[in-house]
């Protein structure tokens, strides 16, 4: 048990995690009942370093310990969030905002997706895409299936550019650690980048979003499609591109193994 323990601290610590609440000190138990065991997965065995252990768990226990390691990633990410809260590595950017805005979602969802920057409704609600673009997003989800509650959302900068403008390279650099860590703490199965500055941010390139559209990206071994930004969707500039966003999520779902719903 010591050894798990020591390991799941030390996988805490590469992910960025500095503390955590401290819980009530365990005192063994007396006179328990042992109750059925099944076989553990490989990723619970010991390693021929360690002195051996019994490589059974009980089913009830194996369930604890996911349920356990979610929460403590939710919490790890809510220290994160308050870490971001204080940033002042960009002086214009902490000057001109109203608060941060950090994400939307869960950890151990499949799917994150992932913009630009907050807008003026972000900036004022602390919450990512829940302006015209957001609602926009919304439909695109739902399109695919899925609800709001089921995804992940972050963006590249976790502070609104004054003006709506483009994220300067040394602010999305700023920012990077801060993605890095939340990805590793949501740990989600795929992403999706919207537009090309978060695409390009992302996965460290300048190739245009018309040639990296169309097929799958990496990113730490996460598959990644690329579309365009809802925002470049809106009825006043290229409407007639939702077909090609619609294109995209298709391709995302038949690799996730959905059906892909009737429009």
């Amino acid at each position: 048990m010591l050894y798990h323990v020591q390991g799941h601290v030390q996988s805490l610590k590469a992910a960025g995690v500095e503390w955590l609440p401290r819980g009530v000190p365990w005192a063994p138990a007396a006179h328990v009942q042992e109750p059925a065991r099944v076989k553990a997965a490989p990723a619970l065995e010991s390693s021929a370093s360690t002195p051996p252990v019994d490589d059974t768990v009980s089913t009830e226990a194996a369930s604890g310990l996911n349920l356990e390691h979610v929460e403590q990633r939710r919490q790890a990410l809510h220290v994160l969030a308050e870490e971001v809260k204080t940033c002042t590595r960009c002086p214009e950017l902490a000057s001109t905002r109203t608060q941060t805005v950090f994400a939307h979602g869960e950890p151990g969802v499949e799917l994150c997706f992932i913009g630009e920057a907050p807008g003026a409704d972000e900036d004022a609600q602390g919450l990512p895409f829940v302006g015209a673009a957001g609602q926009l997003l919304n439909k695109i989800i739902n399109a695919c299936g899925m609800k709001r509650e089921d995804v992940y959302i972050c963006n590249i900068l976790k502070c609104r550019p004054p003006g709506n403008r483009t994220p300067l390279p040394n602010e999305a650099a700023c920012c990077r650690g801060f993605l890095e860590r939340q990805l590793e703490l949501v740990q989600p199965r795929f992403i999706v980048a919207l537009g090309s500055c978060a695409a390009q941010n992302l996965l460290n390139t300048t190739t245009p979003l018309g040639k990296m559209r169309g097929r799958f990206h990496d990113y730490k071994g996460i598959p990644v499609v690329v579309t365009y930004h809802p925002a470049y969707l809106l009825p006043h500039r290229n409407p007639d591109k939702k077909k090609d966003v619609w294109e995209d999520m298709k391709m995302l779902l038949t690799r996730m193994g959905k059906p892909i719903p009737q429009k």
